[in-house]
């Protein structure tokens, strides 16, 4: 038989270990070094590691609470198209449920997590896509709308059109609803017009090719996580449509912390998020 090792030894050997660092400790934070423990202390969105994997996902993004649930649409959605043939213009919805809608163009393409915050936060957003600028990016977009997004109409080569004659104006239009259905399966309702400019051909031509309204915004977020609006007041109101627009600035802000601005920003005066389709 092998002879026991005396009690004496075994604790001499242990308290050796402690004192030589053998010993790992049991903070995760530690384990992950002083600059993974610094993003998990800081808050900063979607710091890699286990400890930050288990927040919740409001968390991740900035946000200090959840997003309240969008209630169910109260009253009829807005109309299509009058009698006249003419889509109409909207950068606001008529409407008493405390929602705001969060509509991106091209520019959620150089974004790539933009994906991911989507999916975790469960945010009902509408991208409006040009070919031209998309280009080999619709795989992106895809992704977006297999998390749930809306894709929608922002013409075909993004020119302005306003003074543009019908026949061009519709060739802008119908093509790029061709465009969307062939590559997304599903044909846009909504349009939303380069440089925020238009005119009666437009929308007449928008309603030829089928869509129900011509959609601006009347507030616009900025390039250093603030926000614009085009008319009343300056405040978030019920029923907002918010641009978030591809013209990021040298040193500006990325897409998703204007987007986490916009949401602390909504939650403040009382306001979550809802799907622009639902209403318009």
């Amino acid at each position: 038989m092998r002879p026991r090792r005396p009690v004496a030894a075994l604790l001499a050997a242990a308290v050796l270990a402690l004192l030589t660092g053998c010993a790992q400790s049991v903070d995760p934070i530690e384990r992950l070094g002083r600059k993974a423990a610094q993003r998990v202390h800081t808050g900063s969105p979607h710091p890699h590691g286990a400890v930050t994997a288990a927040l919740p996902p409001y968390r991740r993004w900035g946000l200090a609470a959840p997003l309240a649930r969008a209630p169910k649409p109260s009253g009829r959605p807005l109309a299509g198209p009058a009698a006249s043939g003419l889509a109409p213009v909207v950068d606001h919805v008529p409407t008493r449920d405390r929602v705001v809608f969060l509509t991106y163009d091209d520019a959620a393409e150089r974004d790539p997590r933009f994906v991911d915050m989507v999916r975790e936060l469960r945010l009902p957003v509408s991208v409006f896509l040009t070919d031209d600028v998309v280009g080999p990016g619709y795989a992106h977009f895809a992704h977006l709308m297999a998390v749930g997004a809306s894709v929608q109409n922002h013409t075909l080569d993004h020119t302005a059109l306003r003074g543009l004659p019908y026949a061009g104006q519709r060739a802008e239009i119908c093509r790029q609803q061709d465009k969307i259905r062939a590559r997304f399966g599903v044909r846009p309702r909504l349009l939303r017009p380069p440089y925020g400019v238009y005119d009666t051909v437009t929308r007449r031509a928008a309603a030829g090719c089928g869509v129900s309204a011509l959609v601006l915004g009347r507030a616009a977020a900025t390039a250093d996580g603030g926000l614009r609006f085009t008319a009343g007041e300056h405040r978030l109101l019920p029923g907002d449509i918010v641009s978030v627009g591809s013209d990021e600035q040298a040193g500006g802000t990325s897409l998703r912390e204007r987007t986490t601005a916009l949401l602390r920003r909504a939650g403040r005066e009382g306001l979550t998020v809802a799907r622009l389709e639902d209403y318009l």
